[in-house]
C-alpha cells in the first residue's frame, strides 16, 4: 500500500472515530457509534498492516489473533458490575504499550526529523504512559476491592508528588544530552519515578470518587497515544489520541462539576481525600430507620400515579435491571407514570446505570439526568431507590462536615414517600452515614435487590386494582 492510500485510509478511520464519539454521546445512537468505532479500527489496523514499513507478517498475525482472542474472552465473561474495573485494566494496557514502544523506538534507533524533538516526544510518551499504567492498575485494584477504597494520605504528599514530577522533568536533560542510546538509564529511572507518581496519585483518591478517576485515566491513555503518534510520526495515532484525550478530559470536568469538586485536585491527587473544614458541628441523624413490609410497599406502589426509580450500584451487583423493567411495565399497566433518575456518578463508571438500563431495553425517553428530574420530585408519589446511597444523601446539602458536602444529589426526600431497597443498613461506598434513612417519609425495604424486585412484581400482579 503506497503512502497516499495509507493516508486516505487513516483519514477515513479518523472520520469514523469522530462519528463513533458523536454516536456514543447519546443512548439512542450508542450502538451505531460503537459500530463506527469498530469499523474505523479495522480499517486502521488493516491499513497499517499493509503499509510498506511492515514486513514480519507472521509475527503480526500471531499477535493479532492472540490479542483478539484474549479480548473476546474478557468481554464475553465480564459482568456489568465488573465493567469499570475492566475499563481501568484496559487503560493500563495502553500505558504499558506506550512505555514499551518508547523504549523499543529508542533502542532501535528510530529517528525522524530532529533527533532532539524526537527524544522529547519519546520522553513525554514514556512519562505519561508510565503514569497511566500504574495509576490504572491501582484504580483496577481499588474497584476490584483488592486495595482499600480509603485514600492513602501520606504526610507532605503534595510535596512528594511535586518532587517526583520535577525529577521526571529533570531527568530529561541527561536523556536528551546522551549520544546514541546512552540515555537509557535516565529514561529507565524516569519511567520508574513516573510509575510511582501514577500509583501514588490514585492511591490518594477516595474510593467513592473512582468514576472520575477512570474518566481521567481514559484521558491520559488518549494523550499517551497522541504522544506515541508524534514519536512514530503516525497521523492516525495523533488524531485518535487527541480525540480520546480531549473527550476524557471534558467528561472528567463535567463529572467534577456534578460532584462539586476541582479538576485540579483530581489531576494532582488527594481528590476526595481531605475532609472539608466544618463550619459547625457534624450533623447527627435523628430518629430510627423505619422498615416497610413487602405488602405495604406493594400497596404504596399500586396506588401511586407518579413513580421515580433511582438505580445505584446495588442494582448492578444484584443484576436486578430486568426485574426493574418488569416492575416498570407493571406500574405503567396500572396507569402510573414511571421514570428513572440518573446521577452523573452513580455506579463505578460514567454512564454505568445508563448501560444497565439500556441492556434491559428500558426506553431512553424515561431515563432522565439529575438536573432534569429534581424539580419534579416534590410531585412524585413514590421514589424507589435501588441500591443507591451517596447520590441521594441530604448531607451533601446540609452537613458542612460531610466528605460529600457540596456534591449535587438527587433530592428524593422531597417526594411523598421514599422506599429504599438495600441489602443492609450500611453506609455507601464513601462510608458516609445517610440521614435520608431517618426521615419521616423514608422506609427501608431490606433484601437482595433482584429478589426484592421480583417479589414486588409478583405481588403487584396479584394486587387488586
Amino acid at each position: 500500500m503506497d503512502q497516499v492510500l495509507l493516508s486516505v485510509s487513516y483519514i477515513i478511520a479518523s472520520i469514523l472515530f469522530i462519528m463513533s464519539l458523536r454516536g456514543l454521546s447519546g443512548q439512542e445512537t450508542a450502538q451505531r457509534g460503537n459500530l463506527n468505532g469498530v469499523i474505523g479500527m479495522a480499517i486502521a489496523v488493516g491499513a497499517t498492516a499493509l503499509s510498506p514499513s511492515v514486513h514480519a507478517y507472521a509475527l503480526l498475525v500471531g499477535v493479532l489473533v492472540i490479542g483478539a482472542g484474549i479480548g473476546a474472552v474478557m468481554a464475553s465473561r465480564v459482568q456489568m458490575t465488573a465493567m469499570p474495573e475492566l475499563v481501568a485494566l484496559l487503560h493500563s494496557f495502553v500505558g504499558a504499550a506506550a512505555v514499551l514502544v518508547g523504549f523499543a523506538s529508542y533502542l532501535g534507533g528510530a529517528e525522524h526529523g530532529s533527533r532532539t524533538i524526537m527524544l522529547v516526544e519519546l520522553h513525554i510518551d514514556v512519562l505519561i504512559g508510565a503514569i497511566t499504567f500504574t495509576g490504572s492498575i491501582i484504580a483496577f485494584l481499588k474497584l476490584r476491592g483488592t486495595v482499600s477504597g480509603k485514600p492513602l494520605l501520606l504526610p507532605g504528599r503534595h510535596l512528594f508528588n511535586a518532587a517526583m514530577a520535577l525529577a521526571c522533568i529533570g531527568l530529561g536533560w541527561p536523556f536528551l544530552a546522551a549520544p546514541g542510546t546512552e540515555g537509557l538509564m535516565p529514561l529507565l529511572i524516569m519511567a520508574g519515578v513516573a510509575g510511582v507518581l501514577g500509583a501514588h496519585l490514585v492511591l490518594a483518591i477516595g474510593g467513592a470518587d473512582m468514576p472520575v478517576v477512570v474518566s481521567l485515566l481514559n484521558s491520559y491513555s488518549g494523550w499517551t497515544a497522541a504522544a506515541a503518534g508524534f514519536m512514530l510520526s503516525n497521523d492516525l495515532l495523533i488524531i485518535t489520541g487527541a480525540l480520546v484525550g480531549s473527550s476524557g478530559a471534558i467528561l472528567s470536568y463535567i463529572m467534577c462539576k456534578a460532584m462539586n469538586r476541582s479538576i485540579w485536585n483530581v489531576i494532582f491527587g488527594g481528590f476526595g481525600g481531605d475532609q472539608p473544614k466544618a463550619t459547625g458541628p457534624a450533623a447527627v441523624p435523628a430518629g430510627e430507620v423505619r422498615e416497610i413490609g413487602m405488602d405495604d410497599a406493594v400497596a404504596e406502589l399500586a396506588k401511586a400515579r407518579e413513580v421515580v426509580i433511582v438505580p445505584g450500584y446495588g442494582m448492578a451487583v444484584a443484576r436486578a435491571q430486568h426485574a426493574v423493567k418488569d416492575l416498570m411495565e407493571q406500574l405503567k399497566g396500572r396507569g402510573a407514570r414511571v421514570r428513572f433518575a440518573i446521577h452523573p456518578v452513580a455506579g463505578r463508571l460514567p454512564g454505568h446505570m445508563n448501560v444497565l438500563l439500556a441492556e434491559a431495553a428500558i426506553p431512553y425517553d424515561i431515563v432522565l439526568e439529575m438536573e432534569d428530574i429534581n424539580d419534579d420530585l416534590p410531585k412524585t408519589d413514590v421514589v424507589l431507590v435501588i441500591g443507591a446511597n451517596d447520590i441521594v444523601n441530604p448531607s451533601a446539602e446540609t452537613d458542612a462536615s460531610s466528605p460529600i458536602y457540596g456534591m449535587p444529589v438527587l433530592q428524593v426526600w422531597n417526594s411523598k414517600l421514599v422506599v429504599i431497597s438495600k441489602r443492609s443498613r450500611g453506609a455507601g461506598y464513601a462510608g458516609v452515614d445517610n440521614p435520608l434513612f431517618y426521615k419521616e417519609n423514608s422506609r427501608m425495604l431490606l433484601g437482595d435487590a433482584r429478589k426484592t424486585m421480583e417479589e414486588v412484581v409478583t405481588k403487584l400482579k396479584q394486587h387488586g386494582r
